[in-house]
């Protein structure tokens, strides 16, 4: 595996960790129809002038946090995107064919980025401690926003978000190897109410 650095342009955008993939496997099912690798790189220094993207970077700066320039790499992965102590977030360009996905990936692990310097004793082997950043993720992103729930198949409208957040905390914290189906269930419900209202940085949820 090699690794290099997208090219350099404004100062946002310059210094983002792009990883590159060699492998003689196919492609998954997942990239099919899926952006180049090249404009996956494009769109994540694009998503770099987010504005939410651009107030979760000063916010984590402000915080003492280290954001750039090796946080963000374009990825080939199994999942849309991760975040990882100490690697940062990868966006998984075989599962990227639109500009707002990559923009919502990138916001999703920014948060988890956030909790992971700001937090205490952050420990993602615990399953409350990854069910509360995944809970706020979610919620914060607009991960959830009914739009988006639509184009998921998810017709529900009333108390469609906080389902939506439920639903995406558990896909992820069954995933955690040290989380059972039940320790996710039982870890997201007891931390429900405290991290779902919690909305660090911002003052509400965006």
């Amino acid at each position: 595996m090699a690794e290099g650095h997208a090219g350099a342009g404004d100062g946002d955008a310059a210094g983002v960790r792009v990883e590159v993939e060699s492998s003689s496997e196919p492609p998954p099912a997942s990239s099919r129809g899926a952006m180049s690798h090249e404009d996956c790189v494009e769109g994540i220094r694009s998503a770099l002038k987010h504005p939410t993207v651009r107030f979760l970077r000063q916010q984590m700066e402000k915080a003492g946090c280290q954001v750039w320039p090796r946080l963000i790499r374009a990825a080939t992965c199994s999942t849309a995107g991760g975040y990882a102590s100490a690697e940062g977030i990868k966006v998984c360009c075989n599962h990227m064919t639109l500009q707002d996905e990559i923009n919502q990936v990138i916001i999703h692990e920014l948060v988890h980025a956030y909790d992971d310097c700001v937090t205490k004793n952050m420990d993602w082997k615990n399953c409350a401690h990854h069910a509360c950043s995944e809970i706020r993720a979610n919620h914060l992103s607009g991960d959830c926003h009914y739009k988006r729930e639509l184009l998921r198949g998810f017709m529900k409208i009333r108390g469609h978000e906080q389902d939506c957040v439920k639903r995406r905390a558990l896909m992820s914290v069954r995933n955690n190897p040290y989380c059972s189906e039940a320790a996710a269930k039982d870890a997201i419900e007891a931390v429900w109410n405290i991290c779902y209202n919690d909305t660090r940085p911002f003052d509400r949820a965006p």
